[in-house]
């Protein structure tokens, strides 16, 4: 044990070292909301990666309640066993699904079963495409890297017997089922079912192959907790798996690599073999962190403190997580709902599409900082269209789970458009759109719930026990502002095309907004099928803060009522005027009704700028919510990051600029948390120059505007036009305290 205790000094020593070239990756702490309901987690990966090769920690050996709601997630931070590395994982979502193909390394006597091999672990290390930590019951250091489609473990042992485990059918989604085949004495293959997210019942194959790097002295299947005969080479069940026995001497490592397919065993072999030449741990390390450096220096900071620098840079790698890709290096990927094999061409195909939380901060941000990134992600939207009939809500590896509200897939598609991310078939784009909201699809009531009724009466009834026994949505307010939201994108996109009787018809329903508003109370209400306005009204939380009230969706509400971005004008007027809704909006945030860890609040505190004079109330609520909700450790996102959309709001609020209304290419402006910013844009798409925000000096130590300056001529207002951002320049801002 004394080689290995030398081993880990030095290891740590080499990790907390900071490198004089100093580079974005630096500042990147991946296990900022990997607690506090984040749902993060701190594995290996490349940016859009397939594969992320994460801890798997929340498996409880002893049943204790304590685990209870960390269970369905692989990792959350401070649970204490460690029972093997994941190579599919999902990042910030609110339901568990992956969490597949479950490598683990022990020592001494070989156990098959994690509530006898689970082990206490230490000393985690976890940098942008790099984890490791210590296993000290098993003598083990295991360190873990990716490419996009595949991954690679390497752990050294202290001497004595080792095995590698790799468990198949272990993983975090409810669907069972698992095939593991031996290809040689150091390869298996194999796959694993997954699905059911969010309980909506689909179901779909993940495929591997994984292969070790030394010969064993042994291996073998397990199926249901026993040891297969030594002449059996393949195996299919719910506790399926595969181990590699060693007779290790004291330092030495052994490496595993796993390649990942939705496709087929066949195509992840291909993954394996064009994306890993050989066994080479520190040339995929490497390789790894220089992909996140690439994509993360695309933003360049000065200025500010390293708290924050650590929490921009982080939020920017968890954006640039999900959606990821899905086709294997052939091209080759799963169709949308029918699962037929298909080919991207020369585009990147991404899945894992959680809409209604991205529309709103993550494809804005992608579209004005990773154009080409945007355009296939918007590709792949209309290419599900082609495949599945329509455009998807809540997609994950060409499932359709249908999770959340609205048809948020309209405003992504409109909005990337008036960016600038024109290269799709817009024809086939808008015909999408319309079938989307088409009543007479057979399938209506499962793309657009309750939108006959919302068409119908002007709004979605909440349904009254007493009366009637129709159908109920969820949160029948919530789902008719969300559809108010995609009807005025599609209007939009509407008079993009000279489609001038359709804009007017979907501008119209955008307007059905109004019919929620009670003036008597003042808030967005649920409404009876004969217009009576739901009684016992509460438009306050509930408690937990994001449990839902009757009509809303995972809020109340205050969380709605200032939901309108596209027709702010009139929705102040509806709250009684100027001073009125300034008045409304400033209660929300100091009675403690404002809720940053869920979506449809998000754009509050930029709200204040379309009122005159009250801008100063944007710069101090966004500075408060940055203070406030993040920070730089494991408690440093407040809830989930649902695939990156909270973290786009913080890189959006640090750099000063917000896009608060999806389909209206406008950002509304506040003050800056560092002393200069440089944002590169992207050549293809806009021009190839720096947009650059200078603030001073110290700027993160003043909160509020006092003048600006853009290209060296005085500029008014508190608003910014995404074409002034992307044709380049500077944008002099002096702050006060």
């Amino acid at each position: 044990m004394r080689w290995y205790n030398c081993f880990i000094g030095l290891f740590l020593l080499a990790s907390f070292v900071v490198r004089a070239d100093e580079s974005p990756t630096d500042y990147v702490n991946p296990f900022i909301g990997t607690s506090n309901g984040g749902h993060t987690h701190p594995g290996a990966m490349c940016p859009f990666g397939m594969v992320s090769v994460s801890p798997f920690n929340s498996y409880d050996p002893f049943d204790d309640p304590a685990f209870s709601e960390h269970k369905p997630y692989t990792y959350f931070y401070g649970d204490p066993f460690f029972s093997g590395f994941t190579h599919t994982n999902m990042s910030g979502v609110g339901c568990p699904d992956l969490g597949t193909f479950v490598v683990m390394p022990i020592s001494g006597e070989l156990k098959i079963t994690p509530a006898n091999y689970v082990c206490r672990y230490s000393e985690e290390v976890a940098h942008p495409g790099y984890y490791a930590l210590s296993l000290p019951e098993y003598g083990i250091r295991a360190e873990a890297s990716a490419t996009l489609r595949s991954g690679i473990e390497r752990f050294t042992f202290s001497g004595g017997e080792g095995h590698i485990l790799f468990n198949a059918g272990m993983s975090v989604s409810t669907v069972s089922g698992a095939f593991v085949k031996i290809v040689s004495s150091t390869e298996i293959e194999g796959y694993k079912k997954i699905g059911n997210f969010c309980g909506n019942g689909m179901e779909s194959t993940v495929y591997f192959v994984a292969r070790v790097n030394k010969q064993p002295q042994k291996s073998g299947l397990w199926n249901n907790k026993e040891l297969c005969g030594l002449q059996t080479i393949e195996t299919e069940g719910d506790d399926v798996g595969a181990y590699f026995t060693y007779n290790m001497k004291d330092g030495e490592h052994v490496e595993i690599q796993v390649g990942v397919s939705y496709v087929s065993i066949d195509n992840a072999r291909l993954n394996l073999d064009t994306e890993q030449s050989g066994f080479q741990f520190d040339t995929v390390r490497k390789n790894a962190i220089g992909s996140w450096d690439t994509e993360l220096s695309r933003i360049s900071l000065e200025g500010g403190t390293e708290k924050y620098k650590r929490m921009f840079y982080t939020a920017l790698y968890h954006v640039l997580i999900h959606p990821n890709i899905l086709n294997d290096i052939n091209g080759e990927y799963p169709a949308y709902l029918s699962g037929e094999i298909r080919n991207s061409g020369n585009r990147s195909r991404y899945t894992l599409f959680s809409l209604w939380d991205t529309y709103r901060t993550v494809h804005p941000l992608l579209s004005l900082v990773y154009p080409e990134r945007q355009s296939d992600m918007v590709n792949s939207l209309i290419d599900m269209y082609r495949e599945g009939g329509r455009l998807p809500k809540w997609e994950l590896c060409s499932m359709e789970t249908n999770v959340m509200v609205g048809d948020p897939a309209i405003p992504v598609l409109v909005d990337s458009y008036v960016r600038g991310i024109c290269d799709f078939d817009i024809e086939i784009a808008y015909q999408a759109m319309l079938e989307n909201a088409d009543t007479g699809r057979m399938d209506a009531d499962i793309v657009r719930p309750g939108y006959k009724k919302f068409l119908e009466l002007g709004y979605i009834p909440e349904p009254d026990g007493k009366k009637d026994n129709e159908a109920s949505v969820w949160g029948s307010v919530s789902t008719g502002l969300e559809y108010c939201m995609a009807d005025y994108a599609l209007a939009s996109m509407a008079k993009i095309v000279g489609k001038d009787s359709d804009y007017l018809l979907f501008m119209k329903r955008a307007g059905y907004y109004r019919n929620y508003y009670d003036s008597l109370v003042g808030f967005m209400r649920p409404k009876y099928k004969d217009g009576r306005w739901l009684v016992d009204f509460d438009p306050n939380p509930g408690v937990p803060a994001w449990h839902s009230q009757p009509g809303f969706v995972e809020g109340c509400s205050w969380h709605y009522n200032f939901f309108v971005p596209f027709d702010m004008s009139e929705l102040i007027q509806l709250n009684g005027g100027e001073k009125a809704f300034i008045n409304k909006l400033a209660e929300c945030f100091e009675k403690g009704y404002y809720n940053m860890g869920n979506e449809p609040d998000i754009s509050y505190p930029y709200l204040f700028n379309y009122v005159k004079g009250e801008e100063k109330r944007t710069q101090y609520w966004t500075r408060h919510c940055i203070d406030t909700y993040f920070g730089d450790d494991q408690n440093g996102i407040t809830d989930n990051d649902d695939c990156g959309t909270m973290s786009a709001w913080l890189v959006f609020s640090m750099l000063g600029f917000y896009p608060d209304c999806p389909a209206k290419p406008v950002y509304q402006l506040t003050a800056p948390i560092f002393d200069k910013v440089k944002i590169r844009l992207q050549e293809s798409y806009y021009s190839g120059k720096f947009f650059t925000i200078n603030a001073g000096v110290n700027a993160c130590e003043k909160s509020y505007i006092k003048n600006m300056k853009l290209d060296g001529e005085r500029y008014a207002g508190f608003t910014i036009n995404h074409s002034d951002l992307v044709r380049g320049g500077i944008l002099d801002i002096v702050l006060e305290e």
